[in-house]
């Protein structure tokens, strides 16, 4: 599982930080891939509300946002947003994030878009704060449900502090490990408990993307998902977005996996080939099979759509025969 981290927190060595940490250290009981940005070293200008976001579905403001960050949210299966109070909300820095993400909220509510894997992503907010007052921490669960929804994302909640100042005081809170330790563990406990099913195409950037896609939306979320290539692209092809997108299922963003990247130690229980296996990396699987599905000699939309059309009919049957 692929767990990505918001610092929010301005202070290089804050109670936010330390709290962000402990998580971060109990996460990696569970074989977690996990990445840590810190905002506030980031290029990420505010929103401007140019609109285009809700016209077409993009952001046009090139920064750190376009350049990294958006694709790391997209391919993230838990997110988790850290910030100390700032009057009753998140930092500047974090919320700069925040508004930018409105591109998400306007392909999923003006131009109806589904993100496919809605069924199987997580967020969580991690805060702490100075003061003791009952409506402490309501401005940044609020915007972290809001967030979080906009991404397509289930909120699984928040873990919240008061009355934390001074200096290492984040760490010596006594029931701060425990609430941790609870929290992971609900979070990553379903990607261990799942089953999990693997769709390894040449590159990753067209056919295992595609199928994932339509099984990710026909299964509702009873398996966990993955593709890789044996020689994975950069960046998937922008026919693949568009045929996909004409079936209202949302891949901007998403990126090739290399084979030779998945965690060797699993096992997944089912394996779709897009042809041959030629890679040498040893995939465990309890049943594989190898789907034949002509490869277009040039991608196109056309040939695409032909591609697409024929992947979801065998998609929808293998969903049919795991439900038995």
């Amino acid at each position: 599982m692929n767990i990505l981290c918001f610092q929010g927190s301005p202070r290089k060595k804050g109670n936010t930080k330390d709290l962000l940490s402990m998580f971060v250290e109990q996460a990696k009981k569970y074989d977690a891939t996990i990445e840590v940005i810190d905002v506030t070293k980031q290029n990420i200008q505010p929103c401007k509300e140019l609109i285009v976001c809700e016209k077409k579905g993009v952001c046009p403001i090139k920064d750190d946002m376009d350049k990294f960050i958006y694709k790391r949210i997209k391919n993230a299966d838990i997110i988790v947003l850290a910030s100390p109070v700032f009057f009753y909300s998140v930092t500047a820095q974090l919320k700069a994030l925040i508004d930018r993400c409105q591109m998400f909220w306007g392909r999923k509510y003006k131009l109806k878009f589904e993100d496919p894997n809605s069924n199987l992503r997580t967020g969580l907010l991690l805060s702490c704060g100075a003061s003791g007052g009952k409506r402490l921490f309501e401005g940044l669960e609020l915007t972290a449900k809001i967030f979080f929804d906009a991404l397509s994302m289930q909120y699984s909640g928040s873990l919240t502090y008061r009355h934390i100042e001074s200096p290492g005081q984040m760490v010596s809170h006594p029931t701060v490990k425990e609430d941790i330790q609870k929290a992971v563990k609900n979070l990553c406990e379903p990607f261990l408990t799942k089953k999990k099913i693997l769709f390894v195409s040449e590159h990753d950037a067209l056919k295992s993307l595609i199928a994932s896609a339509f099984f990710k939306f026909h299964d509702k979320g009873r398996f966990n998902v993955f593709t890789a290539g044996i020689n994975a692209l950069e960046e998937i092809y922008p026919e693949t977005v568009k045929v996909m997108l004409e079936k209202q299922l949302d891949l901007l963003y998403f990126s090739p996996v290399q084979i030779d990247k998945l965690d060797k130690n699993s096992k997944y229980d089912h394996v779709v080939y897009f042809g041959k296996n030629n890679s040498k990396f040893d995939v465990k699987a309890l049943k594989s099979e190898i789907w034949e599905v002509n490869s277009p000699k040039e991608i196109s939309l056309q040939s695409s759509r032909e591609l697409r059309d024929s992947i979801e009919i065998k998609v929808k049957g293998l969903v049919s025969s795991l439900a038995i």
